[in-house]
């Protein structure tokens, strides 16, 4: 019996040693748990995320602003764009946005059209003999300074999370400039999430105050610097034919001048925005959201580029007479109708777009992205927006992405085509932009991501998604333009 008991209690020891290591190992588990629940949390944002964005934009079209609502609007623009987000800790997250919008507008070049070229031997009787010859034409690029431009961006954009990421505050500053215009901008947002993270509600709200240096139609700007007179600065020595292809006098009630020399009396434009948003996890399919934003615009809100021509005053032109009667044809490559005066708007402008999107899970290879959007503002346009996309999941990497898009809207109250606005009107415009229209926009993309990164660039910079997207977009009024976009997304391990 002895012999029996020493056994079962050598057995019991080593029981109660290997119980009492596992109660050690969990409570030190258990201890280590609850320490890193209380010290660690999942970023928001792991590591640097580099974006590296660029399209490529043309246009054609016979509706140019700059001269009238007529002409060639071709244009050409690249625009390379840096995004770079950085980690700042466990909460908080700056994004950098630096891009350049670098362009060639026949449009714009057109606001100095003119090239003088030789000389002409017409003599009118008015001491115009041995004129300077000079031509121009709404369908021709002229090789002026405003041929070519580029646009430049920089925009910071500050997060912080809440320790249970149902709250989001974020703050925002942007810069851009061309050579005629410069923007600054701020603004902030707050963003919450409740309802185990199904409900997220936003609010947001932003502030542009820009300032244009001005740019004028040549001819006005050269016949103010001139002191109102068509003998000195730029018109000496270069004649100027009216509707008949006549030489006109160049002083008095029947010679060529703008209707107002009066200017931009306000270089700032000023806008001030507040947007809304509400999204709800419907399903485990379904996503819907709506959102509105209330802006509202002050200052010179027109384009100071940009010609109005008035049916009710008589033509000047400046080049060969033969092709005034085809002006508004591309034939006409060598005469330019001297501009009646500049777009003029009101100075303030309210606007609400209000839209809704809803996406559906419709299989682990489709799903269904849909937007919608009412347009509505104080100038007379209401527009309505519909959007569709298809993304097919052909692979566990690449999705096909497929779109459609249309827009319609009504005509501002203040446009009118070349030559059917009156100078009896407060506010004109011939933009095409604001006329009546509608528009198909088509588009193809193809995307490639590896959310593990395993194609690396010099060890740390992993590849997570490629996407490629083309779009070709057609107007009722006869624009037609196509984008080609390439996007990258590099994570810095």
């Amino acid at each position: 019996m002895e012999e029996k008991v020493v056994v079962d209690v050598d057995v019991i020891n080593k029981a109660m040693k290997k119980i009492f290591a596992v109660i050690l190992l969990l409570v030190s588990m258990n201890a280590y748990t609850q320490d890193s629940t209380a010290v660690y949390k999942k970023r928001v944002l792991e590591n640097i995320e580099i974006d590296f964005l660029t399209s490529y934009y043309t246009q054609d079209g016979n509706n140019a602003a700059v001269t009238g609502g007529i002409g060639s609007e071709k244009i050409t623009d690249i625009t390379p764009t840096f995004v770079i987000a950085i980690p700042l800790n466990d909460d908080d997250v700056l994004i950098i946005d630096a891009g350049i919008s670098a362009y060639t507008s026949a449009s714009s070049s057109n606001l100095d059209p003119f090239d003088k070229s030789g000389a002409s031997s017409r003599d009118d009787g008015n001491n115009n003999s041995s004129n300077t010859k000079v031509v121009g034409s709404p369908w021709v690029a002229s090789s002026g300074a405003s041929q070519a431009d580029s646009w430049k961006s920089l925009n910071a954009n500050y997060s912080h999370s809440s320790d249970d990421r149902n709250t989001v505050l974020s703050a925002n500053i942007s810069l851009a400039s061309e050579y005629d215009y410069t923007s600054f901008g701020f603004g902030g947002g707050y963003t919450k999430l409740f309802n185990e993270k199904n409900t997220e509600i936003s609010i947001s709200g932003k502030v542009f105050l820009d300032s244009w240096q001005p740019q004028y139609a040549t001819e006005i700007n050269s016949y103010i610097e001139a002191g109102e007179s068509l003998n000195n600065g730029f018109f000496s020595g270069i004649p100027i034919l009216d509707q008949n292809g006549d030489l006109s006098v160049k002083s008095g009630a029947d010679s060529w001048s703008p209707i107002n020399t009066t200017l931009l009396d306000n270089t700032s434009r000023n806008t001030y925005s507040l947007s809304m948003s509400f999204s709800q996890i419907l399903s485990r399919n379904a996503q819907f959201s709506l959102f509105f934003d209330v802006v509202n615009q002050s200052g010179w809100l027109a384009n100071p580029m940009q010609r109005v021509y008035f049916g009710d005053r008589d033509n000047y032109y400046i080049g060969e007479p033969e092709s005034i009667p085809n002006y508004t044809s591309s034939t006409n490559k060598d005469v330019f109708q001297l501009a009646d005066d500049i777009e003029r708007l009101p100075s303030s402008k309210f606007k609400l777009p209000i839209g809704a999107r809803l996406n559906y899970f419709l299989s682990e290879r489709f799903v269904l992205r849909t937007y919608y959007r009412f347009y509505t503002d104080d100038w007379g346009v209401t527009a309505h927006t519909a959007n569709i996309e298809l993304p097919i999941k052909v692979s566990d990497k690449f999705t096909l992405i497929p779109s459609y898009r249309y827009h319609e809207q009504t005509e501002a109250d203040y446009f009118a085509p070349y030559e059917e606005n009156l100078s009896t009107q407060e506010f004109y415009t011939s933009d095409y932009d604001l006329s009546a229209f509608s528009a198909n926009q088509y588009g193809i993309g193809v995307r490639y991501t590896d959310i593990f990164t395993k194609f690396k660039i010099r060890g740390k910079l992993g590849l997570k998604n490629v996407e490629m997207k083309y779009s070709k977009y057609d107007r009722s009024n006869g624009l037609s333009s196509g984008i080609f976009s390439l996007g990258v997304k590099f994570v810095l391990d």
